[in-house]
C-alpha cells in the first residue's frame, strides 16, 4: 500500500488545471475530503452525494453500489464536478452520475479512473492521510491551510 502525504496531495491539487463548473459534489464518505480541497481551490459551493458499497476496510457490502442520498440541484448549477478518492470500476461514480440529472457531470478522482485524475500514475492501494485519523502515541497530524 502506497503512502501519501498531505503536502504531495495539496501540491497536485495546487497545480492541477480542473475545468470550469458551477458546483463541487463530493460521494460520501471517501470523496468529501479531496471534494473540499477542490471546491476551496475553484471557490465553489460543496455539496454531497450518499453512496454506499465498501466497508471501513474497504471491502465490498453489497454486490453493487446503493445509493443513500440524492442531490437536488439549484437550477443555476449547469456543470458538476462529481468528486472521489478511488475508482476502480466506476460503479459508484456511474451511480451517482446517473442519479443527477439537469446538469452536465464531469467525474475526479484522486486515483484510478475518471474524467480527471489527480494521481494517474499509481496503480496501487493508497493509504491516504485523513482516511484513519486515529494517532498513535506520540504521533502528530497536522493539516496546513491551502496555500493561495
Amino acid at each position: 500500500m502506497r503512502e501519501l502525504a498531505f503536502d504531495t496531495i495539496v501540491a497536485r491539487l495546487m497545480d492541477f488545471r480542473f475545468p470550469e463548473v458551477d458546483l463541487v459534489v463530493g460521494i460520501e464518505t471517501g470523496g468529501i475530503v479531496g471534494a473540499s480541497l477542490v471546491a476551496y481551490k475553484l471557490g465553489r459551493a460543496l455539496t454531497s452525494i450518499g453512496v454506499h458499497y465498501r466497508d471501513e476496510m474497504n471491502q465490498p457490502e453489497f454486490e453493487t453500489p446503493k445509493l443513500t442520498r440524492s442531490l437536488s440541484l439549484h437550477p443555476r448549477a449547469k456543470r458538476i464536478l462529481l468528486v472521489d478518492d478511488v475508482a476502480v470500476t466506476g460503479q459508484t461514480l456511474s451511480l451517482a452520475k446517473d442519479s443527477i440529472s439537469g446538469a452536465e457531470v464531469i467525474t475526479f478522482v484522486l486515483k484510478g479512473k475518471a474524467d480527471y485524475v489527480l494521481f494517474p500514475e499509481i496503480p496501487e492501494c493508497v493509504h491516504w492521510p485523513w482516511k484513519n485519523l486515529k494517532q498513535k502515541k506520540g504521533e502528530v497530524f497536522r493539516l496546513r491551510p491551502l496555500p493561495r
